[in-house]
C-alpha cells in the first residue's frame, strides 16, 4: 500500500473543543466499551460453557458478539487515548490497520445477521430439514465464509484507498478513520476504483437486505399459521431480537452514508459514526437476552458457578491457614 505523498499520520477529528469536554467522553466511552465488552464476554462465556446452547443460532451468535468486540476495539480506545492525552494523531499505518479492521468486522457481522436469517426460516419454515440443513459441518462453513467475505472485502477497500496519492493535507473530518474520509484527501482520479468497489459492495449488501426481507415475508407467513397462540408467540420471540438487531444496524450504517449532503455537518457525522460503531456492540448482547431465558439461564448458571468455586478456592484457603 505505498503512498507517493509523504503523510506519515492523520489528524482526526477531536470529540471536544473543551478539555472537561475531553474527559467526559472519555469516561462515556469507557463506560459504553466496558458495558460491551461485558455483555459480549458473557454471551461468548455462555455459549462456550453450555452444551444446550450448542446449537446453529447459539453457534452464530457467538461469532457475531465476536465481530462486536472487534468494532468496538476497533475504533473506541484510540478515541479514549486521544481524549485522555489531548492530542489528534494516529499513525499512517494505525490509519490503514483501523478502516482494513472495521470493514472487516461490520462486514462479517452483516454476513452473520443474512445467515443467522436463513438459520431462523429454516427453523420455522422448514423445521423437519433443519438438522439437515443446518448441520455442524453447513454451519461452519458459513460462518467461515461469512469471516473470509469480510475479509476480502476489508483487503480490497483499504489495499485500494491507501494506493491513492494524497495532497489534501492530512486531517480528518471524523474521530476515526473512513474511507469517505481518506478519499476527499485523494488528488488522483484513481478514486472512480474505489467507487467501482463502493457500488458493487453496496449490491451485495442490498442483495443480503433483500434475501433477509424475503426471509422474513415467508417467516411472518408461517408463523400466522401456526393455530396455537402460544406457538406464535414462541415463534417470534426467536426471531424478533434478531430483527432488532439487524434494523438498528442497517438503519444506522445507512443513514450515516446515504443522508442527503444538504443536511451533513461535522456534528451530525460524529453522532451518526457513534451510532452506527459503537452503539450497536453495546446493545446487541442486550437485545438478544432480554427475550431468550435459554440464554439468560446459562448466564446466571455461569455466574454462579464462578461465585461458588470462588467460594470454596476462598474457603480452602483459609481453612489451610
Amino acid at each position: 500500500m505505498s503512498n507517493s505523498s509523504s503523510i506519515s499520520h492523520f489528524l482526526l477529528l477531536p470529540l471536544a473543543d473543551t478539555r472537561q469536554l475531553q474527559l467526559l467522553h472519555l469516561w462515556l466511552f469507557l463506560g459504553i466499551s466496558l458495558a460491551a465488552l461485558l455483555g459480549n464476554g458473557l454471551i461468548i462465556s455462555a455459549v462456550a460453557s453450555d452444551h444446550h446452547l450448542h446449537t446453529p443460532m447459539y453457534f452464530f451468535l457467538l461469532s457475531l458478539s465476536l465481530t462486536d468486540l472487534g468494532s468496538i476495539c476497533t475504533t473506541v480506545p484510540k478515541a479514549m487515548h486521544n481524549s485522555l492525552w489531548d492530542t489528534r494523531d494516529i499513525s499512517y499505518m494505525g490509519c490503514a490497520a483501523q478502516i482494513f479492521l472495521l470493514l472487516f468486522f461490520l462486514g462479517t457481522e452483516f454476513s452473520l445477521l443474512t445467515i443467522m436469517c436463513y438459520d431462523r426460516y429454516v427453523a420455522i419454515c422448514k423445521p423437519l430439514h433443519y438438522g439437515t440443513l443446518l448441520g455442524s459441518r453447513a454451519c461452519a462453513h458459513m460462518a467461515a465464509a461469512a469471516w473470509a467475505s469480510g475479509f476480502l472485502n476489508a483487503l480490497l477497500h483499504t489495499a485500494n484507498t491507501f494506493s491513492l496519492p494524497l495532497c489534501h493535507g492530512n486531517a480528518l473530518g471524523q474521530f476515526f478513520c473512513e474511507i469517505p474520509h481518506i478519499l476527499k484527501l485523494s488528488c488522483s482520479h484513481s478514486d472512480l476504483r474505489e467507487l467501482g468497489l463502493l457500488v458493487v459492495g453496496g449490491f451485495l449488501l442490498l442483495g443480503c437486505f433483500i434475501f433477509i426481507v424475503f426471509s422474513y415475508v415467508q417467516i411472518f407467513r408461517a408463523v400466522l399459521r401456526i393455530p396455537s397462540e402460544q406457538g406464535r408467540h414462541k415463534a417470534f420471540s426467536t426471531c424478533l431480537p434478531h430483527l432488532a438487531v439487524v434494523s438498528l444496524f442497517v438503519t444506522t450504517v445507512v443513514f450515516a452514508y446515504l443522508k442527503p449532503p444538504s443536511i451533513s455537518s461535522p456534528s451530525l457525522d460524529l453522532v451518526l459514526a457513534v451510532l452506527y460503531s459503537v452503539v450497536p456492540p453495546t446493545l446487541n448482547p442486550l437485545i438478544y437476552s432480554l427475550r431468550n431465558q435459554e440464554l439468560k439461564d446459562a448466564v446466571r448458571k455461569m455466574i454462579t458457578g464462578c461465585f461458588s468455586a470462588a467460594k470454596t478456592s476462598l474457603l480452602c484457603s483459609v481453612n489451610g491457614l
